[in-house]
């Protein structure tokens, strides 16, 4: 892994709000989990997919994969581990590396994707489950 998660302390804050995992130009990306593709372009220039989580709460989980120049049609469903695209090259996000970053979404809210593996960190909430 090139880089962890680290959540902005305000949602307009700098930040990392994803994991960076090493990877090479035309590398298979798959699907973290079994959902739809709700997105597959640019953003800012980038190609990235998103595949939304129907079942996993309200709103669903999002995850997003960029640089990856998608091979699934919006709409599409995806099983766990399927193929939804393919790296493209861009040295630009991980300090002049090729690399997949991959993020995690409820709602607006970046989490840890890690934590789809039970390997994210923990962050402790008060107990009147107050947050942000």
């Amino acid at each position: 892994m090139l880089g962890r998660f680290e959540p902005p302390a305000k949602p307009w804050a700098a930040g990392h709000r994803g994991v960076d995992l090493v990877a090479s130009p035309g590398a298979e990306v798959r699907a973290a989990a079994a959902g739809v593709v709700t997105f597959s372009g640019l953003v800012a220039g980038r190609p990235v997919v998103t595949v939304s989580h129907p079942g996993s709460g309200s709103p669903p989980l999002r995850t997003t994969y960029l640089p990856v120049t998608g091979t699934v049609p919006v709409g599409s469903a995806v099983a766990a581990g399927q193929v939804i695209g393919q790296l493209a090259a861009d040295g630009r996000h991980c300090a002049a590396r090729d690399c997949l970053h991959w993020g995690l979404l409820r709602g607006s809210r970046y989490l840890d994707p890690l934590a789809l593996f039970g390997a994210g960190a923990a962050r402790l909430l008060p107990l009147g489950g107050g947050g942000e």
